[in-house]
């Protein structure tokens, strides 16, 4: 501090000789220094007293010892105030002083003051001493005052100086804020319609002084004009008190003509001079600006197609409805789309080649569309598509044709050349409901198409949501349908005929569903069972509660019975199905041998080499697998190589009309052929008339199972069926039971 104000010995000397302090001042004081020191005692308390009356020094004085204290430091000042020297220590000790107190909050005023206390005082206490001599009164009173104010200038230059040096601090940790906040700073005065813009504010726009804007008119031009507006009425809600401050957000031009995304900030203040001035500063924010829009383009987009995701397609849907619902608007509609069997593609070449399909399909699907309509992926391998702005409904459906015969070509994905098919549901945009039920109108019309098969197209009507309220109605029962006792176990028989005789070996387990005095069909509830996946507790139930009555029923006399259960591809699926099946065969005492597992073809072409092991483990436990319906699939002969069989089921849409139809005595022919030429027994199907027995016995098939020995009945029923047919006895005509197929098939 001392350096900052120059106080070097000649600066010192140099306030001396102007204040006129020599040694003949200095002798003066010296002469008379025991009168003055009382002097200064008896002033040291006065002064004390009169700070005692204000409330800032009140409180300071007040704590105990410091007055003492005060008192003390005060003399030891006076002191020095008399006797000198003024030198350069002198001098470092009253900036350090000086400073302190600066520093410590005490204004300068107290310092002012409390020297003009003193100097009145002593004013008056050295007139009075020394009444008699005038003269002397003056020349000491003039040396005091001359030694103050040598004191009083370091001082007040001192807080002069602190306060520059703060102020300096003050504005460059300012500038160091502006440089590192890289934002450009402006001020506008509003009344004279001036603005002043910093080197920063310029630089973001490419600018130089020579056409920086002067007004905020000139400002206003650079941004758009659809934005132009808007930012002139913030300004002037601020200005009216309307918005406490100024934000904004806008596009501005650049010197290059490129727009970069800017926050404009501000807040009025009035200067001396009463005048408003709107001062703040300006940030580029165009990377914020990229980053919003890729999220924003993210939270509406599918990261692998690009296509519109779920959401985007949901507000393209009701925007849609909503045109449907003016008067003379023209035909729309949404198409529902999902690729058939796409799960095996991606279980069996992975999801790499899988996405690479879905892109390849979504660019054939956009390809088959107008500009206008909309394609968005739903999730999965579903796409939607809205057709918007028909000239009649056909429309939805050619279009669905147009996409179908896009995808009838392979698609090249990795090296692999692949068949790909869709099902699409096709529901109309009539303005009534909102988004959700026309997607699920379209839904409900892929669900009809994928039940015809895949590569079908299905166009929605109100019967479907009929349809569905009653699957969901069904689904909702049959959750509950077993913890009700509401299943039971209906058998049928499976009878060995040879040489005009039969017996009876085996018996198959067909579930039968009671729905109060109602019993379900079959073919209503299991396929219900399959979808919800509550086929696999029903299907465990089902094979205990078959283990547990064919044991008895071995107990009862019908030894060598063996057990027929039909499986599902989901129970195959489940983890440690064979440790299961082994543990109900534990628990219910009946022997491997007599279960034979029942499973068709086409849940032997969707399962893959967990389905092998898992029925290579039930077979090195003596349990019998067997191929149902055999012929109703792909018949591939590669299954009956590969897989542990055991058994062929011929299927009875053969052997029906198997002795009337040669192609089909032919087909049935073959397959049975087959079986004994591979050592597997070959069990018929349906068998119902005589002819048909007469049929299978001149082709030496042995198995058979139909109305003609009995139809499915319950436990209790057909047991005395079962014990007529242990026996082996002749086939006579009129013992045979030629029934009538019931209601109730299996």
């Amino acid at each position: 501090m001392q350096r900052q104000l120059g106080l070097n010995p000649n600066e010192v000397r140099e306030r001396l000789r102007l204040l006129l302090i020599g040694e003949p001042e200095f002798a003066c004081l010296a002469a008379h220094l025991p009168t003055l020191d009382r002097l200064h005692a008896d002033c040291i308390d006065a002064l004390f007293v009169h700070l005692s009356h204000f409330e800032g020094s009140a409180a300071v004085l007040a704590e105990p010892g410091r007055m003492q204290r005060l008192k003390g430091q005060q003399q030891a000042y006076f002191r020095q105030l008399l006797r000198g020297p003024y030198d350069m220590q002198y001098v470092r000790l009253r900036v350090l002083v000086g400073l302190t107190h600066e520093r410590l909050g005490v204004d300068l005023k107290w310092y002012l003051s409390a020297f003009h206390f003193y100097l009145d005082f002593m004013h008056k206490a050295i007139g009075r001493h020394w009444h008699a001599e005038p003269k002397l009164a003056e020349q000491l009173y003039g040396c005091l005052l001359k030694a103050a104010f040598f004191d009083i200038t370091l001082t007040a230059d001192t807080y002069i100086a602190a306060d520059k040096q703060a102020l300096q601090a003050s504005e460059d940790r300012y500038a160091r804020a502006v440089r590192g906040a890289n934002d450009g700073l402006w001020e506008w005065h509003v009344e004279e319609d001036s603005l002043h813009l910093s080197e920063r504010w310029l630089a973001m726009l490419g600018l130089d002084a020579a056409r920086a804007p002067r007004t905020l008119d000139d400002w206003a031009a650079l941004i758009p004009e659809s934005q132009r507006g808007r930012f002139m009425a913030a300004v002037q809600a601020h200005l009216e008190g309307r918005q406490p401050f100024l934000h904004y957000e806008c596009e501005l031009r650049d010197s290059w003509g490129r727009l970069i995304w800017v926050m404009i900030r501000a807040v009025m203040a009035t200067d001396l001079n009463g005048e408003h001035l709107l001062a703040g500063s300006l940030t580029d924010i165009s990377q914020r600006k990229q980053t919003e829009e890729a999220l924003a383009h993210q939270a509406l987009h599918d990261a692998l197609t690009g296509l519109p995701n779920r959401q985007q397609v949901g507000e393209l849907l009701g925007q849609a409805l909503q045109r449907q619902a003016k008067p003379g608007a023209r035909h729309a509609a949404v198409l529902f789309i999902d690729l058939d069997r796409f799960k095996l593609i991606n279980e069996s070449l992975g999801h790499q080649i899988g996405d690479q399909v879905l892109i390849q399909v979504a660019k054939r699907i956009e390809r088959c569309l107008r500009p206008g309509d909309h394609l968005g992926r739903f999730g999965g391998d579903e796409f939607v598509v809205l057709l918007d702005d028909m000239a009649k409904p056909l429309d939805a459906e050619l279009v669905s044709k147009r996409i179908m015969h896009a995808l009838q070509y392979p698609i090249i994905a990795g090296s692999r050349r692949l068949a790909v098919s869709v099902s699409i549901g096709v529901a109309p945009l009539t303005g009534r409901g909102n988004e959700q039920d026309a997607l699920r109108e379209a839904d409900l019309a892929l669900y009809r198409a994928k039940a015809f098969g895949k590569g079908q197209l299905a166009l929605y009507n109100e019967s479907l949501q009929e349809e569905a309220t009653q699957r969901l109605n069904l689904e909702n029962a049959l959750s509950e349908a077993l913890s009700r006792d509401q299943f039971e176990l209906y058998y049928q028989p499976i009878v060995q005929v040879s040489a005009g005789r039969a017996q009876v070996v085996g018996v198959e387990a067909l579930l039968r569903w009671w729905q109060g005095e109602r019993l379900v069909p079959p073919d209503q509830f299991i396929p219900v069972l399959e979808e919800s996946g509550e086929i696999v507790a029903v299907g465990e139930w089902v094979l205990r509660q078959a283990c547990t009555q064919v044991h008895q029923w071995h107990q009862q006399g019908l030894a060598g019975l063996r057990c027929s259960v039909n499986l599902s591809s989901r129970q195959l699926q489940e983890p440690g199905f064979a440790e299961r099946v082994a543990l109900i065969l534990k628990e219910t005492a009946l022997p491997a041998a007599s279960l034979v597992l029942e499973i068709t073809e086409s849940l032997l072409m969707r399962d893959g080499p967990e389905t092998l092991a898992t029925l290579r483990e039930l077979e090195s436990m003596g349990v019998r697998i067997a191929l149902d319906d055999f012929g109703t699939g792909f018949s591939s002969l590669g299954y009956l190589h590969r897989y542990p069989l055991h058994i062929i089921k011929v299927d009875k849409s053969f052997i029906t009309k198997a002795p009337t139809d040669e192609r089909l005595k032919a087909i049935s022919r073959a397959i049975i052929g087959l079986g004994r030429g591979l050592d597997m027994d070959v069990i018929a199907e349906g068998i119902e008339t005589l002819e048909q027995m007469d049929f299978l016995h001149n082709e030496g098939c042995q198995f058979v199972q139909g109305y003609w020995f009995s139809r499915p009945q319950s436990a209790l029923a057909i047991h005395p069926v079962l014990q007529r047919l242990s026996a082996t006895e002749e086939l006579e005509e009129g013992e045979q039971e030629a029934v009538q197929a019931p209601a109730i098939v299996q």
